[in-house]
C-alpha cells in the first residue's frame, strides 16, 4: 500500500500555535515567549495522533518574497495585512528546527507561496496513487479537492467538520471544487485582499455559475451593466486565485515513508535547549 501524504501549511499552524492558546508558554525563567515552536509542536503531534498515523508528514512554508508574483499582477494583493508581532516571526526558525529534530521535512521555497508548493506537491503524490490530506484552515485548497483523494483537515473546529472532501463543496457553497478560483473571484477573499465583484455576494455568485459555468460562460443577459464593468477584473483575480499545480521544485522532497511518531513538545523545547 502507498503511503497516505499529509502536508501541513507551515505559517497557518503556527499563527494557530502563537494566537490559540489561553496562556503564554515560557521559558523557565519567563524571560523568553516560546508559545510558538511549543504549540506548533504539540499542534503537529495532536494532528499525527488523531488523523495521522502511518501518514508521511512534510511542512511547507511560504518564502518572504513569495507573494511578490501575484502583488505584480495586482499592487493591492495581500496589501493590508498587518505586520506580524516580533515573536511570531522569531518564532519561524525554532520551528524548522523543532521540525528537523522531530523527523519532519519541510520547504521553503524561494519566490512562491505556501499555496502553490502544496498544490504541486499534491500533484505530484496524487500523480503516483497516494491519498493527501492538506492541513490548513485556508479555504483556497478547496479547488484541489476536485481530485477526490484528496481531503482538506482543519484540527482548529469541531471534530465532526474537521475534514472537508468534494463532496462537502456544493451542498456548502452551489458550486463545485473546479469553480472556486471564479466563484472566489465574484466574492471576493479579505484575507488576500480581493474585493470580488460589487453587488455579488455568496448566493449570486453560486446562481451565476449554476451548471458548472465559468467567468467566461456566464450569459451577458444576467448580468447587470455594473457587474459587467468589473467582470475583466474578475477574471484577473480569478488567475491569482488559481493554484499553480506546477512550481519547479527540488527532486526527492517526499519520501513516501510513514514519518515516526513525533515527541512531546515538552521533550522537543527540552532537546533544544529553549526551557
Amino acid at each position: 500500500m502507498t503511503v497516505p501524504l499529509l502536508l501541513v501549511d507551515g505559517h497557518h499552524l503556527l499563527h494557530r500555535a502563537w494566537f490559540g492558546f489561553a496562556a503564554r508558554i515560557h521559558n523557565r525563567d519567563k524571560t523568553i515567549d516560546r508559545t510558538g515552536v511549543f504549540g506548533f509542536a504539540a499542534l503537529l503531534r495532536k494532528a499525527q495522533t488523531q488523523h495521522a498515523v502511518g501518514f508521511e508528514i512534510f511542512a511547507v512554508f511560504d518564502s518572504e518574497d513569495g507573494a511578490l508574483p501575484r502583488a505584480a499582477t495586482d499592487s493591492q494583493y495581500k496589501a493590508d495585512r498587518p505586520a506580524p508581532e516580533p515573536g511570531l516571526i522569531e518564532s519561524l526558525a525554532l520551528v524548522k528546527t523543532a521540525l528537523d529534530h522531530s523527523g519532519v521535512r519541510w520547504i521553503e521555497q524561494d519566490g512562491c507561496e505556501a499555496d502553490d508548493v502544496i498544490a504541486t506537491l499534491t500533484q505530484a503524490a496524487r500523480a503516483v496513487g497516494r491519498a493527501v490530506d492538506v492541513m490548513s484552515g485556508d479555504k483556497d485548497f478547496i479547488q484541489l479537492l476536485d481530485d477526490p483523494a484528496v481531503r482538506l483537515l482543519n484540527t482548529g473546529v469541531k471534530d465532526e467538520r474537521r475534514y472537508t472532501t468534494a463532496a462537502h463543496i456544493p451542498p456548502r457553497y452551489g458550486v463545485t471544487p473546479r469553480q472556486w478560483p471564479d466563484y472566489r473571484a465574484l466574492t471576493g477573499d479579505p484575507a488576500d485582499n480581493i474585493a470580488g465583484v460589487r453587488g455579488i455576494g455568496p448566493k449570486t455568485a453560486a446562481r451565476l455559475l449554476t451548471g458548472h459555468r465559468s467567468l467566461e460562460s456566464v450569459p451577458a443577459a444576467e448580468l447587470r451593466p455594473a457587474w459587467a464593468q468589473q467582470w475583466g477584473r474578475a477574471r484577473q483575480w480569478r488567475e491569482m486565485i488559481r493554484l499553480d499545480r506546477k512550481i519547479d521544485l527540488p527532486d526527492g522532497l517526499l519520501t513516501a515513508t510513514a514519518t515516526d511518531p513525533l515527541p512531546a513538545a515538552p521533550a522537543v523545547l527540552e532537546t533544544l535547549d529553549l526551557w
